[in-house]
């Protein structure tokens, strides 16, 4: 169950997060729907962007990563022991990240992107349930 829900809220970032790139890459204003928050000022500041690639670049790798494994993992021995490891770290890295983007969103550029804060939500859910996952995972261990 826990790995289903990991599946359907990694692809649901992925989704957000290739539509924040789409927008970036086409500069399409009308993309970021004007009548609920400001994409637009988000999507185009400052903020938006590391060296020169778009932060939604960064999201969809790791949402990417995540579906990588939960999907293929069972194959590759590393990633079969070890993948619940590498989903809690991208996904911790990921809602600290997030973390920081809402608080500039909120106090430095005084704009909210809905897009970004679905991609908040969606990343914190994937960190619950990965640390459930783990959680369980390490039980598992610790009885054996």
């Amino acid at each position: 169950m826990i790995k289903k829900l990991l599946i359907t809220f990694s692809l649901l970032g992925l989704t957000d997060a290739t539509y924040l790139l789409i927008i970036k890459f086409t500069q399409n204003k009308s993309l970021c729907l004007p009548a609920i928050g400001d994409c637009w000022s988000v999507n185009n500041s400052v903020y938006s962007e590391w060296n020169g690639i778009p932060i939604s670049a960064f999201g969809m790798l790791s949402y990417l990563t995540i579906l990588f494994i939960l999907i293929f993992g069972y194959r590759l021995p590393v990633l079969k022991n070890n993948g619940h490891i590498f989903i809690f770290g991208i996904a911790l890295a990921g809602v600290l990240f997030s973390i920081y983007l809402t608080y500039l969103q909120f106090a430095v550029i005084k704009a909210i992107c809905p897009f970004c804060i679905f991609s908040a939500i969606t990343m914190t859910t994937v960190f619950i349930l990965s640390t459930i996952q783990f959680s369980r995972t390490q039980k598992e261990l610790f009885a054996e």
